[in-house]
């Protein structure tokens, strides 16, 4: 394949791409407080990362094409703090229902949403679902860090902080790895107050009003965190995200 990006085809090439048996990945990100030290476009940048370097290997086996970032998400347990564009929740899942629709009015029978915002996940999931129950296609769909989540264990991800966590050491090492110019390092603290019910292991959804980002915020110090951490993190997550593609794309075509 030429080009892996759906935007730089014309729309001839891309009903011969979608006819002749390609996947339309779809990276869904946010554009979001993420403290005092971190770019409101920090979900994006990743997102946009690791998504468009795992279409890149698996495409050289597997015909995929990747759509424009989705930058926008359901973030409103971010507008509390400035910063934040965010859809509610229902708008959003009208707007991935029509994204998917129109995918498939081009002639895409193989959908793969990638997600790299924790608040879009549940409906990534249910857009993936409904579709696949009205159309006769496939779908997948899956978040960066599920997918990635025993690579960065084994990369000691977490010594840094949560994963993924909002703001915290983990997001602001990738940070370092891709775009360190846009880092407030001044703003980075040695201590944070943490929210005790993140990560506490209790099954299903617990939040508090007002709370569900973390303590002013975010979630977690980003001291620890390191420009060398964040490409060994990136890394991790773009071999598995690879490898998830390329499981997801074999299941599909074995399936037609």
């Amino acid at each position: 394949m030429k080009d892996i990006c759906f935007h730089h085809h014309t729309r001839d090439e891309i009903a011969e791409y979608a006819a002749a048996g390609c996947a339309a990945v779809i990276p869904l990100a946010a554009t979001e407080q993420h403290g005092p030290h971190l770019p409101v476009y920090t979900d994006s940048l990743i997102c946009e990362y690791v998504v468009t370097e795992a279409v890149r290997r698996v495409s050289e086996q597997n015909p995929l094409l990747m759509t424009p970032v989705f930058s926008v998400g359901c973030s409103d347990h971010h507008l509390q703090f400035n910063g934040t564009i965010s859809f509610r929740s229902t708008t959003y899942l009208g707007m991935l229902t029509d994204i998917a629709e129109s995918l498939v009015r081009c002639g895409f029978r193989k959908l793969i949403f990638v997600n790299g915002h924790g608040g879009n996940e549940r409906i990534m999931i249910q857009v993936a679902s409904d579709i696949a129950v009205k159309h006769p296609v496939w779908t997948a769909s899956a978040s960066y860090w599920t997918v990635s989540g025993q690579a960065l264990q084994d990369a000691y991800a977490r010594d840094v902080g949560m994963v993924p966590g909002h703001a915290g050491g983990f997001e602001t090492a990738l940070i370092m790895a891709l775009r360190s110019d846009l880092l407030r390092s001044d703003k980075i603290t040695d201590s944070h107050t943490l929210t005790p019910w993140f990560n506490s292991g209790i099954p299903g959804f617990i939040g508090k009003h007002g709370m569900l980002t973390g303590y002013d915020g975010y979630t977690d110090a980003a001291n620890l965190a390191t420009e060398e951490k964040g490409r060994a993190y990136l890394n991790a997550i773009v071999t598995s995200l690879s490898d998830w593609l390329h499981q997801v794309t074999q299941t599909m075509s074995q399936g037609e």
